[in-house]
């Protein structure tokens, strides 16, 4: 790799990322049924209908993967905790179990001299919650602080930085309206209203932080490009309505107290009453901003009911995903978030990387691909520092292979490959890469 620690600024954060549901092992030590757990469940909706029982079983070996993070010279590992391992009806009576696995999980992190870097919701929504509507419920703000002060009141004294929520419009937009992930609904009202309670969850949960004594505390936005199809007035508009239903909602709500008009023009009469009111507290300050960036898209009108668009499939090279290798994107959102929103707030990109096969080939496996990809963005983030943009840290997805979600096991997003028979772990090259570049060569 061309890059080396001595290339970014002094105090510059490198880390990798995972989530609890797709690494721990669900069906271990009393935690509760999810929405995932059910979505999985359901016929056509995970490929070979593949669920998070066992995933990596990082449950039970944390410790070696741990090992993992400080052999690769990480200064810091973000991690999840999941609701419902530590509250198995999402309110009520906690799961001692749970709570004494996070105990040891950020013990492990920080005997290896790495900073604990937690979100504390990464898509898990206790399937008791879901059952009361789950983020289209209004209390789901109320449930979710209750939670943050459950597992914080645990593990609150030894985390470095604390996200509420990843990825607002995977949560809401992407589950709620097109249906790819759990809960699986296609209800433009639900989606109005998820996408509005996100935001809310996440302020209260911020204030409630703050009354405990929580510092360091953000929020991680997923962020795509958005480009037009073509030059015409209708193409821009649909590129336009992309960014602002993936980008700009939560961005806006967040740091200016408002939602998009190009937004509002399709959503605004089903959102919940008295929306207006709630920008005080979804306002809430945040110490940094998190930033996860993986591809752009490109967009055509459609023609038909609100958003009326429809992807095109761009010219460049791609990953297994279908994703286009587009690093400019990740510039482009850095400076513009920077200018438009954060100012001299750090940003961090909370998540970066690429899936690929990655076969093992005699005892190893290589990923130029994968790489070159970190390569490229990591000349986006030198970019953005060097035109004064204050990014503070940037963290690879992801340091296991694992769970991907809709996509089950067929995807493989690590610089660690892991055997989902054995469960044995084999670094690729990618990781070793990584380890000379932060000086454990």
């Amino acid at each position: 790799m061309k890059h080396r620690r001595a290339d970014f600024p002094d105090g510059f954060t490198f880390g990798t990322a995972t989530s609890s549901y797709q690494i721990e092992g669900h069906g271990f030590g009393g935690a509760g049924s999810t929405h995932w757990d059910t979505y999985a469940a359901t016929p056509g909706n995970v490929v070979r209908a593949e669920d998070g029982r066992v995933a990596c079983d990082h449950y039970h070996r944390y410790e070696e993967d741990m090992d993992l993070v400080a052999g690769a010279g990480f200064d810091a590992y973000r991690f999840s905790t999941s609701w419902a391992r530590v509250l198995p009806e999402g309110k009520g009576q906690p799961n001692e179990e749970g709570l004494d696995f996070y105990d040891r999980l950020v013990d492990a992190i920080c005997e290896r001299g790495v900073k604990p870097a937690l979100t504390l919701y990464h898509w898990e929504l206790p399937s008791a919650l879901s059952d009361l509507g789950g983020w289209t419920n209004p209390d789901v703000a109320k449930w979710f602080a209750d939670y943050a002060e459950v597992i914080m009141g645990r593990i609150g004294d030894r985390v470095w930085s604390t996200a509420t929520i990843n990825e607002f419009f995977c949560v809401t937009w992407l589950s709620h309206f097109l249906g790819a992930q759990a809960p699986g609904l296609r209800d433009i009202r639900a989606t109005a209203r998820a996408m509005h309670h996100c935001l809310l969850a996440h302020g209260t949960a911020a204030q409630a932080l703050r009354a405990m004594g929580i510092d360091n505390i953000g929020a991680v936005f997923n962020l795509e490009w958005a480009e037009p199809a073509e030059r015409g007035a209708k193409a821009q508009q649909a590129a336009a309505i992309h960014d602002g239903y993936y980008n700009r909602f939560f961005m806006d709500g967040v740091f200016r107290g408002s939602y998009p008009q190009v937004i509002l023009d399709g959503l605004e009469k089903h959102l919940p009453k008295g929306w207006e009111q709630d920008f005080p507290t979804i306002q809430a300050p945040m110490d940094w901003c998190g930033v996860n960036y993986y591809t752009r898209a490109i967009l055509a009108p459609s023609g038909g009911a609100w958003p009326g668009l429809t992807p095109v499939e761009g010219p460049l090279e791609k990953t297994v995903m279908g994703w286009e290798v587009y690093p400019e994107g990740l510039y482009r959102f850095l400076k513009r978030t920077a200018q438009d929103y954060t100012g001299d707030m750090p940003i961090f990109v909370t998540e970066n990387g690429m899936a690929a096969h990655d076969p093992i080939e005699n005892g190893a496996i290589e990923d130029p691909q994968r790489i070159a990809y970190i390569e490229a963005h990591l000349d986006a983030v030198l970019r953005a520092i060097d035109e004064g943009v204050p990014v503070s840290g940037y963290f690879i997805w992801s340091l296991l292979d694992n769970y991907e979600w809709s996509f089950g096991y067929k995807e493989r997003f690590g610089l660690v490959h892991v055997d989902f028979d054995s469960l044995e772990r084999t670094p690729k090259a990618s990781y070793h890469a990584i380890k000379a570049a932060l000086g454990r060569a």
